[in-house]
């Protein structure tokens, strides 16, 4: 499998609308799950072509995701979502959201250790030669495993209790709140 342009091209993912707080986490584990699979396609070309430039600029778009994104989505789930779904007393939900907020922590450590991978990896760009370690690859899978069980117990109940938890207005400050740590633009608030 080539990392072509085009392949490249396939990570967009559909825009969040900004006044739908739990339309655009959903919208951002879209983009999780584009990311995934370009890290997987990543580790597939890796295997056949090395540090090439479609491999490095790759390499590239993952870690800018992972850096920058992921960390700002977790954090609306621990600041929005979270809370309101302990409030709720749920023993059941206490304990699903005890097991997301551990791998929130679980997550960010993995990555630390595949965003060195990663970081090796631009490290060596031109080298044909370059491979994944059978390491990186059970690193890779445990990354991508993590997050598609995490994303699926969120969509699947957490985000509809807390969503059935939230008023209109709370829902409001929420995207406000979520506008404001990126650094969103009002302009940009009503067009998505």
């Amino acid at each position: 499998m080539i990392l072509s342009r085009h392949a490249l091209q396939g990570i967009s993912s559909p825009e969040a609308d900004h006044a739908q707080p739990f339309e655009w986490l959903r919208a951002c584990h879209d983009r999780v799950e584009r990311m995934l699979d370009l890290l997987q396609r990543l580790h597939e070309h890796v295997q056949r072509h090395g540090a090439d430039a479609q491999a490095v600029d790759a390499a590239a778009q993952v870690q800018r995701y992972f850096d920058l994104a992921a960390p700002l989505h977790h954090e609306d789930e621990e600041r929005h979502v979270f809370p309101r779904v302990l409030a709720l007393g749920d023993p059941r939900l206490r304990a699903l959201v005890s097991r997301l907020q551990d791998d929130h922590a679980a997550m960010a450590s993995d990555w630390t250790g595949l965003r060195g991978r990663l970081h090796a990896l631009q490290a060596a760009a031109g080298d044909v030669t370059w491979r994944w370690t059978e390491h990186d690859h059970r690193w890779l899978a445990q990354f991508a495993q993590r997050y598609k069980l995490h994303i699926a117990a969120e969509e699947d109940e957490v985000f509809a209790a807390a969503l059935q938890a939230m008023t209109k207005a709370e829902q409001a400050a929420m995207s406000e709140d979520m506008l404001r740590r990126r650094a969103i633009a009002p302009s940009v608030r009503g067009s998505s």
